[in-house]
């Protein structure tokens, strides 16, 4: 789409595009869908009349986030969150491109399914929606999608999931299928047999509750096992929501290698350990689970070095039914569109990374893995944009949030850090009235 239509001037910026480097004062023009200029020279003599002027009182403006890991729900789970009420939510939190995992019912395992919530995302007209394709048919782990044709058709990388593609011959296939294709394959890392009928870390915390645990090494023999069938087969390979001290040691190791791996992980893992489960607390109940503060610590290193390349919100919205039930029965998972940028922030305002780097995770860095026009502030770029009080203080109120599930391990958090506008080609989606 060509840039043709309003004008719009975003003056008394600080201007921050992790992808460029740049940090400074300044302004932003977009002429409709698009970034038409921007820099610190521009309008020093005023704005022209005929554009319409945003003042951005010294606020930080930044390319809209990129969420790599976005569960939708739709189709068939309307009733714990729809495309619309998630797009609400992604706008709120700064969130200008998601992508949405495969494991609707029925599964996004065809063309049909593709372009069904491609057009949802079109009617809902909010912010970008990219969908996954599953890696097997039905996400049942054993016979290979038609990935060649589901990519034709907008799928943006493919996975299963939630599920682990355990089978290590069906793996080497797909990454075989995929390299022809050049598409990138993304794993849930966890072995499935040792994992199996675990609520929570496995340690001392797990045996005090009484609760059964899962063992670190159930991520780590995963992500090893997947790092060995790339090294075999080359191709491009992301690994999700990594948890666990020995799994960014390998990957660390991988990538010292040269191989084609990425990686994520999500703010839980980096801003809670195994203690938020508390006495029971489903709420804290993820997958994978949240681990030691020795993995959380790793976490932040793997974040520091540059080993983990992006951070994901790893939005998993359940009902009060599915996660208001005995620990072990609870569903797993979090909601988190509207929480990630202040929790990216807390990386800056801890002292754990630059502010750019911090941004870098949830906007260049995931754009660039799986290829997408974003995150980046620059002339005929998307206007894709969000505006932050970087030091405005409050709390996380899950009673404010626009997503149509409320289950946050988060709830009450004091933060820094506050969305005050959100655009998305070039269109005010998010305006906060206070």
């Amino acid at each position: 789409m060509t840039a043709s239509g309003k004008r719009t001037a975003y003056v008394n910026a600080r201007l921050l595009d992790p992808a460029s480097g740049r940090d400074g004062p300044g302004a932003l023009l977009t002429e409709g869908t698009q970034i038409l200029d921007l820099g610190p020279d521009l309008f020093a003599d005023g704005v022209p009349e005929g554009i319409e002027q945003v003042d951005c009182n010294g606020h930080c403006l930044a390319p809209g986030l990129v969420d790599g890991r976005v569960q939708l729900r739709e189709p068939g789970g309307e009733h714990e969150e729809t495309i619309a009420t998630a797009g609400l939510a992604a706008a709120a939190g700064g969130v200008t491109t998601m992508l949405c995992l495969p494991n609707t019912q029925p599964v996004i395992d065809g063309v049909a399914l593709v372009e069904l919530v491609k057009r949802r995302a079109q009617e809902a007209n909010l912010v970008n929606i990219h969908p996954y394709g599953a890696l097997t048919k039905g996400l049942a782990g054993e016979q290979i999608a038609e990935m060649g044709l589901l990519a034709e058709a907008g799928a943006i990388a493919f996975t299963d999931g939630t599920a682990t593609v355990c089978n290590p011959m069906t793996f080497r296939r797909a990454l075989n299928y995929a390299r022809s294709f050049d598409l990138l394959l993304v794993q849930h890392p966890e072995d499935p047999d040792l994992a199996k009928d675990g609520a929570m870390n496995e340690g001392e915390l797990a045996t005090r509750l009484g609760l059964p645990g899962i063992p670190t090494v159930a991520e780590t023999i995963l992500v090893e096992r997947d790092l060995a069938l790339l090294a075999s087969t080359g191709g491009r390979l992301h690994i999700a929501h990594l948890s666990t001290k020995d799994a960014v040691a390998a990957i660390r190791q991988a990538k010292a290698r040269g191989l084609a791996v990425t990686c994520e992980t999500a703010p839980p893992y980096f801003a809670l350990n195994e203690t938020a489960v508390g006495d029971y607390r489903t709420f804290a109940k993820l997958s994978p689970p949240l681990r030691s503060e020795e993995d959380r610590l790793a976490i932040l290193e793997g974040l520091r070095d540059g080993t983990i390349d992006a951070i994901a919100s790893d939005h998993a919205p359940h009902d009060q039914d599915s996660k208001r039930l005995p620990f072990v029965q609870a569903e797993n998972g979090i909601v988190g569109l509207e929480t990630l940028l202040p929790l990216t922030l807390e990386l800056f305002h801890n002292g754990t990374l630059p502010l750019l780097r911090a941004l870098e995770t949830v906007t260049c860095a995931p754009a660039r893995i799986f290829r997408l026009n974003a995150g980046t502030l620059a002339k005929g770029e998307p206007a894709d944009l969000v505006l932050f009080d970087l030091k405005k203080p409050g709390k996380i109120d899950v009673e404010k949030f626009r997503s149509k599930s409320k289950n946050s391990p988060f709830d009450g958090r004091p933060v820094q850090g506050r969305v005050l506008q959100t655009v998305a080609a070039g269109r005010t989606i998010f305006a906060r009235k206070n």
